[in-house]
């Protein structure tokens, strides 16, 4: 694992065990391969794994009782003892009636029905895994920040410009000042007047989208708050967020690629910044959303036939 790789985690407080498979899935694709193997045994058979000492997991992976121990902590807890209890509980709920597992990889051949039904299936799990994984103090604090903005600007290119786009509308919308850049110059012109006092956020799945890292980057050079949604915690665009908000990765295929599941997780991180904004403004936000609501009712009238 690169030193990049941020190890807080062990810092909060332990994950919930339905929380250790989206763990996995967050942090497993920034491990050393003999961390992925751990990491990979333990999500894949809890209840195995929670069996066995620290050496019978490091025999059973190939790996040694350091790395199975480093691993641990990566995922959240203070040590091996920690995970196998998570294991433990995780195991317990599985066995209580979980629904069989559904394969989300969709042929060409798949009939339109089977297409709909492992869609949801996986935009359900990106759902799931992103709000076990979402650290809602982090969450916190960047609501914080939004509400007593007096400016917002939002970074985000090719589908998380979409997303930034639906955040800055979604702020507009509840009365806040707030503008979406998806072109990079403009992006970066406009940080430049970032002061103490605004936000800048920034979008990435990938965390090294150096597009809208570089705006962040200015913007927290020159005093506002910063706030990255990404899948990549310990990502290049983490040296200058000042809150991280970590969306899910899901499970890639020929014909659901990365742009599909990521714009799912960071709307639902956008969702939830909005609404904390709305209750944190809430005297000022419902008027405003009254207003808009009263603006544009006349163009969602039916219209009469002559």
């Amino acid at each position: 694992m690169s030193n990049d790789v941020k190890e807080s985690f062990a810092n909060d407080a332990p994950p919930a065990p339905a929380a250790l498979a989206a763990k996995v899935r967050t942090l497993a694709p920034s491990m050393t391969r003999s961390m992925q193997r751990v990491a990979e045994a333990v999500a894949g058979d809890p209840a195995g794994c929670a069996a066995l000492t620290v050496t019978g997991l490091a025999e059973l992976t190939g790996t040694s009782e350091a790395t199975v121990v480093r691993t641990a902590r990566i995922l959240g807890y203070p040590g091996y003892r920690d995970l196998r209890l998570a294991l433990a509980g995780l195991a317990a709920q599985q066995q209580s009636g979980r629904a069989p597992a559904v394969t989300a990889d969709i042929a060409v051949d798949d009939p339109i029905a089977d297409v709909v039904a492992k869609l949801a299936y996986d935009e359900q799990q990106t759902l799931a895994d992103t709000a076990a994984g979402l650290d809602t103090g982090q969450l916190g604090a960047a609501v914080h920040a939004l509400a007593g903005a007096r400016r917002v600007d939002v970074y985000g290119v090719g589908a998380s410009g979409l997303v930034a786009q639906d955040l800055a509308q979604k702020l507009l919308r509840i009365g806040h000042i707030a503008h979406a850049h998806s072109d990079p110059h403009l992006a970066i012109t406009n940080a430049v007047t970032l002061r103490s006092g605004d936000v800048a956020v920034s979008i990435t799945h990938s965390g090294a989208t150096g597009d809208v890292i570089e705006p962040l980057r200015v913007a927290f050079e020159h005093g506002a708050t910063t706030i990255a949604i990404t899948g990549r915690p310990d990502g290049p665009v983490s040296q200058y967020a000042d809150h991280i908000l970590t969306t899910s990765i899901a499970r890639e295929s020929e014909l659901r690629p990365a742009a599909m599941s990521s714009r799912t997780s960071q709307l639902l991180v956008v969702d939830c910044l909005f609404v904390g904004v709305a209750q944190r403004t809430y005297e000022t936000a419902a008027p405003a959303l009254s207003a808009s609501y009263e603006a544009l009712a006349h163009r969602h009238a039916p219209r009469r036939r002559s």
